[in-house]
């Protein structure tokens, strides 16, 4: 048979730049088929299942509430403790998902890697679209929480600012999985690099005003400027802060922040492809 009659030429990347995304949408169907599977067997030999992904939001909730608000008697702006905690914590939830769940690509697939073409990127993209999911689920329930309030007195805040939304979540998928196909990369070579990313990530969210309003942060670390400035300009600050303004109108939308914070997210999202693509033309002999 002659070259060009073959339909498809696997062959290693020679360019680095070469992102290789037309091959990607051909294999559409595969990264289907890797989200359901994400989806159905996840949970599927648990006792509770799918519940799980509305009750570790709902208490962690409640503890952060019990601790960080009425034990540290952190303020929250006039906006109910509870409902300020869930709602950082849902939009946190989908950010770290992504990113711990993509960090081990190579490791967790090493096996099937090894025996079947595919483009690797399809893997860490399936997760994070099956986060999705997920992030959905627990969207619902902090509307459910969100009318509970408003029916007992709490004002109606919403406005046309939601169409500000599907911008944050893309940020928070592309900036989870680029950070997550980076850290993925460099496991391949040092393995204990896994046992660092759950601890960051934990430290990460303490730094990106989940559990307390950013104008708190400011004042309180006046004395340790640069802690406040990475607070500021963490770009995950930035989505929770937007977040929270959307769903309780307590605060302007800034149109250069989410401008920045989106710019960030498609920075490390094709910085991490890059190295990611790099990786995997090697990883099988260094894993």
């Amino acid at each position: 048979m002659k070259k060009e009659d073959w339909l498809f030429e696997i062959s290693p990347k020679n360019n680095v730049l070469d992102l290789n995304l037309k091959e990607v949408w051909q294999y559409r169907d595969l990264l289907i088929l890797f989200v359901k599977r994400d989806v159905i067997t996840l949970y599927k030999q648990t006792v509770l299942g799918p519940l799980w992904y509305i009750i570790q939001p709902l208490f962690t909730s409640v503890i952060f509430t019990l601790v960080f608000n009425t034990i540290a008697e952190i303020p929250t702006n006039g906006i109910p403790n509870f409902l300020f905690n869930l709602t950082g914590i849902t939009a946190w939830n989908y950010f770290k998902d992504c990113l711990i769940n993509t960090s081990d690509t190579f490791k967790k697939n090493e096996a099937i890697f090894g025996k079947v073409y595919f483009p690797r990127v399809i893997m860490p993209m399936s997760i994070v679209v099956s986060n999705l999911l997920k992030f959905g689920i627990q969207l619902v329930i902090l509307i459910f929480f969100y009318g509970y309030y408003v029916f007992n007195g709490m004002e109606l805040a919403i406005s046309m600012s939601i169409l500000y939304l599907p911008i944050l979540i893309i940020s928070m998928g592309m900036m989870g999985l680029g950070l997550g196909m980076i850290i993925s990369s460099m496991v391949t070579k040092y393995r204990d690099l896994t046992f660092l990313v759950s601890f960051g990530v934990q430290l990460l969210m303490y730094l990106s005003a989940v559990v307390y309003p950013v104008s708190i942060a400011k004042e309180k670390m006046q004395d340790y400027p640069i802690v406040s400035l990475f607070i500021e300009y963490n770009p995950m600050t930035t989505v929770i802060e937007t977040f929270r303004n959307i769903v309780f109108g307590t605060g302007s939308i800034s149109i250069l922040k989410i401008g920045y914070m989106f710019g960030i997210s498609i920075v490390l999202f094709f910085l991490g492809l890059l190295v990611f693509n790099k990786t995997e033309k090697s990883f099988i002999d260094t894993i």
